[in-house]
């Protein structure tokens, strides 16, 4: 009676049939590889545990399921036991399988699948393999796998070509033909590797001179891969079917009394299938609503499956093969590496706490199949002769156990940096493209515009000339001939008035005739006097009419004008497409840089710093410059140095950081500074410091005038323009200890001017660095630590002209400070070795060696 296997124990005659326990005919009880560590030997990191003790993240459970296919009788098994009857009795419908041990008893066994020996090809790939070539699909690696006696139809189930019948094709031809249907030629790939272990070696069927391929294990994941083999794209089912020829033809085959064409190795068939996906979009959160309606786009990602197809060879008695010298050899290798599946299975089967999975290379290549993260079906292949039942109750035992053993399925995704990249840059590309082609046709539009105004303006201008000319001329006229009317009246009256004068005299002396002469010129007097009035009026029309032609010229302008604002709208819609550009091209380095970050962190396999943005700012941005020179410099050459400058005030918040980084970033390589200096970066950079509260805009422009600090010619310049008192201020208001940091390098950087050091001191700069030391940072205290440096070192130098008094002025702050500046006890012995320098150049002053020895007891007591 099988120990493992789904019976009864009973004959035929014994009574109805037992249901088998829970334990053997549930479908989806199953265990996990535990996660490897250093601590376990490889056989010990497929360690099991119960089915409830896993989560949704942790993996899916799925068990080994088992088919059993009959095969039918041959020509020869039809004559030589015409008389006798199979040894087996197969239940289809009841997945139940009889195997006589003689004529009155018999044992029951059930596995998930009993396929008669009329089963089709097409039958047997849907119940056996098609479930795991769609777990491929979504991700996941699967493994089907054809195990019996020799002479079974392994070969035929796994890899039966079907040239002249299509419906005989097996499963390695049919999974092909399912997964080029289901993937896409654009963002998908395929790759087949095609291998047979033989005699312990692994060989490459696809090129014959590869006959020693080695196991890579990854001591981390536990993940087994072959980086010996060859790997061929598949871009269609023809060249599939050429490669399986070419293998078929170098795979190793012996005739046998048991089988004319007996595999001689285990073939192993690799398809490598890597798809592109969407993740999950992500909602963020708001401030003032937990519900947000903002959603964060779905990040590309890429999923690694491989379905492995193993068709091993059959295994065999040699007393019955008939075989002998080197196939003798063979058939041992053959059965050895066969047992030494059949113990992991059974270590798996019994929750063994070892498993001996390295005691074969084929139980190495198939670690993941049996307890690790692959959904994994066996097929078991029989014959009903009743002279090989012994080697068919040991193939249905082997299929029994194996179903005991249970896997976690997990699938492998990646985040897909160049497929992101590549799409940022596309849609850069395409956004580019469009503001030429909206520029250029605005251009167009704006220069027919301006011809069409120019010319009617011309034509305008040129008719009110004309006309104005007329008029001008002809009032010019009519006014002279009114002014010569006048004058000659004018001078005409003055004659008559004296005249008058001269009549009244002598008409107060002659009497009364002379006073009706004065009575009649009056009259005249008066009349010439309404004429006059009645020229002016005339003139004063002419004019009303010259300002109403002058309107009229006004009415063009007007139009002019209208244009003018229009052409302005345009202006500011294009500096709106710039600045989205610009933030485009900032995101775009910025990932590039985050994608270096992963890449550098992935080759040291996860060592170093877990904390990478703690590390130097001005360094990072060094590293991906050198590693990304060409973005940056693309960036720099086609937007320009002023338009960046220009985003630095605009009103959104957003577009004013993204300004603020690239502008560090530039500032990071020093044949940008000058220009950045030139184009008043320096001005911009210290009022983004002094007029903004936001720590992202204060951090990053604080590192930007540290990176120009460094330039001698920078410095004086941000003296003159009020910068040393301006970190001063920063360093006592900020708490951060990044910004403190990039205050910290740009004060240390001005320490090294010996044209400073009169400044430093009385701005603050050496007391706002020594006060910095209160943040206890690693990397604020070796700031501080170089600036005190610099400052020495300057300081030492004016001491041989006689200025030695300011070190110990220094040094009288360094005593001040007190225990936060004895903190730095990473630069304990750097700060003394820098106080005996100065005891040296002071010489012999007592106060200078007051100071010192003060500063030197007080640090000694750490």
């Amino acid at each position: 009676m099988a120990s493992n296997g789904y019976r009864n124990g009973t004959g035929t005659n014994k009574g109805a049939i037992k249901p088998p326990a829970s334990s053997n005919i549930r479908s989806s009880s199953f265990k996990s590889r535990l996660p490897p560590s250093s601590n376990h030997s490889p056989g010990s990191a497929l360690r099991r545990t119960s089915s409830a003790s896993f989560t949704t993240a942790a993996g899916v459970p799925g068990r080994v399921r088992v088919a059993v296919r009959l095969r039918p009788r041959n020509a020869e098994e039809s004559t030589a036991d015409a008389d006798f009857a199979d040894c087996v009795e197969l239940q289809p419908e009841l997945k139940r399988l009889k195997l006589r041990k003689n004529n009155w008893e018999s044992e029951t066994y059930e596995f998930d699948e009993v396929l008669t020996e009329f089963a089709s090809q097409k039958r047997v790939y849907e119940v056996v393999a098609k479930p795991v070539v769609e777990s491929v699909l979504d991700g996941y690696n699967g493994t089907v796998m054809a195990y019996g006696q020799t002479g079974t139809g392994k070969t035929f189930t796994l890899g039966r070509l079907g040239e002249e019948d299509t419906s005989a094709r097996g499963i390695m031809v049919r999974s092909m033909e399912e997964i080029l249907v289901n993937v896409s030629r654009e963002t998908d790939s395929i790759s087949v590797s095609y291998l047979q272990l033989y005699m312990e070696t692994i060989q490459d069927l696809l090129d014959p001179a590869n006959d020693n391929i080695s196991i890579v294990e990854d001591p981390r994941t536990g993940d087994v891969s072959l980086p010996g083999a060859t790997h061929v794209e598949i871009k269609d089912e023809q060249s599939f079917l050429e490669l399986l020829r070419l293998g078929e033809a170098h795979r190793i085959a012996a005739n046998t009394k048991l089988n004319t064409e007996s595999s001689r190795s285990h073939a192993i068939l690799m398809v490598h299938v890597k798809r592109s996906v969407l993740g999950e979009e992500v909602a963020i959160p708001t401030e003032s609503d937990k519900s947000s309606h903002f959603v964060k786009p779905p990040k590309p990602l890429v999923r690694k499956s491989k379905l492995v197809l193993v068709d091993l060879a059959g295994s065999e008695r040699v007393q019955k093969s008939g075989s002998e010298g080197h196939m003798l050899e063979e058939a041992k290798s053959i059965n050895l590496s066969l047992s030494a599946l059949g113990k992991c299975i059974n270590a798996l089967a019994e929750n063994s706490a070892h498993v001996p999975i390295r005691d074969s290379k084929l139980t190495r290549l198939l670690r993941d199949s049996f307890g690790g993260t692959a959904r994994t079906s066996l097929i078991v292949t029989i014959g009903p002769s009743p002279r090989h039942r012994g080697e068919t109750a040991s193939t249905i035992l082997f299929g029994q156990r194996a179903m005991k053993v249970e896997n976690m399925l997990r699938i492998k995704e990646e985040f897909d940096y160049k497929s992101l990249a590549r799409r940022l840059e596309i849609q850069l590309d395409k956004l580019i493209a469009e503001n030429e082609r909206q520029q250029k046709a605005f251009d167009d539009e704006v220069e027919r515009i301006n011809l069409e105004a120019q010319n009617r303006v011309s034509e305008v201008e040129r008719n009110f000339t004309d006309a104005l000319e007329k008029e001008r001329l002809k009032c010019q006229m009519e006014y002279m001939e009114s002014v010569k009317k006048l004058e000659e009246k004018m001078i005409e009256n003055q004659q008559k008035h004296q005249h008058d004068g001269f009549m009244k005299d002598k008409c107060n002396g002659e009497g009364p005739g002379f006073c009706e002469d004065i009575a009649v010129i009056k009259k005249l007097l008066e009349k010439e006097t309404h004429m006059r009035k009645e020229a002016e009026k005339e003139v004063n029309k002419l004019k009303s009419q010259l300002g109403q032609h002058m309107d009229a010229g006004a009415g063009g302008d007007a139009e002019i004008l209208k244009l003018q604002i229009a052409l302005e709208d345009e202006v500011h819609q294009k500096k709106k497409l710039e600045e989205e550009i610009i933030i485009l091209r900032s995101q775009m380095l910025q990932l590039t840089f985050e994608a270096d970050q992963m890449r550098r962190c992935l080759a040291r396999g996860g060592s170093g710093n877990a904390y990478p943005g703690l590390d130097s700012p001005m360094s990072q941005v060094r590293d991906s410059l050198s590693g990304h020179k060409t973005p940056v410099s693309a960036l720099f050459d086609q937007v320009g140095v002023e338009k960046i400058l220009d985003l630095l005030e605009s009103e959104d918040a957003n577009v004013r950081i993204h300004a603020v980084k690239v502008v560090a970033n530039l500032a990071a390589e020093e044949a940008n500074q000058e220009r950045i200096v030139e184009a008043g970066g320096l001005t911009s950079l210290l009022m983004l410091l002094r007029s903004y509260e936001d720590e992202t805009v204060r951090r990053v422009a604080a590192g930007a005038i540290a990176n120009l600090a460094m330039n001698e010619a920078n410095q004086e310049l941000i003296m003159v323009q009020g910068g040393i008192s301006l970190l001063s201020t920063t360093a006592s208001d900020a708490e951060d200890p990044q910004t403190l940091r990039m205050v910290a390098g740009a004060i240390a950087n001005l320490c090294g001017n010996d044209k400073l050091q009169a400044t430093l001191r009385s701005e603050g700069g050496i007391k706002a660095l020594l006060g910095m030391v209160r943040c206890r940072h690693p990397d604020v205290l070796s700031q501080v630590a170089r600036g005190i440096a610099n400052f020495a070192k300057c300081e030492s130098r004016a001491s041989t002209n006689g200025n030695g008094l300011h070190i110990a002025l220094v040094l009288l702050q360094v005593y001040e400070a007190g225990d936060h500046f004895l903190s730095m006890k990473v630069h304990f012995h750097g700060l003394c070795k820098m106080l005996t320098m100065m005891l040296h150049l002071l010489g012999d002053t007592l106060s200078s060696h007051c100071v010192i020895w003060h500063s030197m007891k007080q640090m000694q007591r750490t």
